[in-house]
């Protein structure tokens, strides 16, 4: 059975005394979803700060990327073993922001086997633009960045790994994939799973959705079987909202038995 899994991505915001009052508020609330995994990704410069705030509580901590070498001449660069040093459990891989920047499905890759190396647990981020939805290519764009960022993984190493699908139409937009676009996609990756590491693996790998999620639509997107959660940007800086999807995974995925 799929834990459902709500994770915040605070990606670029707040100063210090922001990040931990959210932390706070956050690790103050989680106590009553305890049906719910729950990780919060501030930036890396509040690591250390958010994981005394979360301190004792269900609250996980997440980096929000990493550089695949363990140390070396990487000038600005995370390693893995230094986010492991702070405390992190997650590690959000792929995003649609990175991939912006340049970053391949191959360079994901390396990622992910930096961060099971030194025992972080991976969201692999993937997800098509609109253009490439409006051509029909949703699905073939998703494969592809499935096959090139988990390559060469064992059944064993993917059962570590949480994938997120975040339609890059849908992030910061205010528009949402339908349920039944989200349901599409997630079976497919599913189904991409079964195909190269087993029914079994792919049965126990939890895939969120992300893109534009907020308390108010989430319960109708955690309806769907394929929906384990969600990775949430703009709605996790807002206390009340994000636990409010909390609660709605919890009432969902409780009720369907997930």
């Amino acid at each position: 059975m799929r834990r459902p899994f709500v994770a915040g991505n605070w990606k670029m915001n707040m100063e210090r005394a922001s990040a931990v009052a959210l932390a706070r508020a956050v690790a103050d609330g989680a106590r009553a979803y305890p049906q719910v995994d729950i990780a919060v990704c501030p930036p890396f410069v509040y690591l250390e700060a958010v994981a005394q705030a979360i301190a004792g509580s269900p609250v996980a901590l997440g980096a929000q990327n990493l550089y695949p070498e363990p140390k070396g001449a990487f000038t600005g660069e995370i390693s893995g073993p230094m986010l492991k040093d702070m405390g992190c459990t997650f590690v959000i891989l792929g995003h649609s922001e990175r991939r912006a920047m340049g970053e391949s499905s191959e360079f994901v890759n390396e990622k992910v086997f930096a961060a099971l190396e030194c025992g972080l647990k991976p969201i692999i981020c993937v997800g098509e633009t609109l253009r490439q939805r409006k051509e029909g290519r949703t699905l073939t764009v998703v494969r592809r960045q499935i096959d090139g960022s988990l390559s060469g993984l064992s059944a064993e190493q993917m059962r570590q790994c949480v994938i997120a699908y975040e339609p890059v139409w849908a992030i910061g937009t205010g528009e949402n994939a339908t349920p039944d676009q989200a349901e599409e996609v997630q079976a497919e990756i599913r189904r991409l799973l079964a195909e190269r590491f087993g029914k079994d693996v792919a049965d126990s790998v939890r895939i969120q959705y992300g893109g534009s999620v907020k308390a108010s639509v989430a319960a109708d997107i955690f309806e769907k079987p394929n929906v384990d959660g969600g990775l949430i940007g703009g709605a996790s800086l807002k206390a009340d909202e994000f636990l409010g999807i909390v609660a709605a995974a919890q009432k969902v995925k409780g009720r369907n038995g997930g």
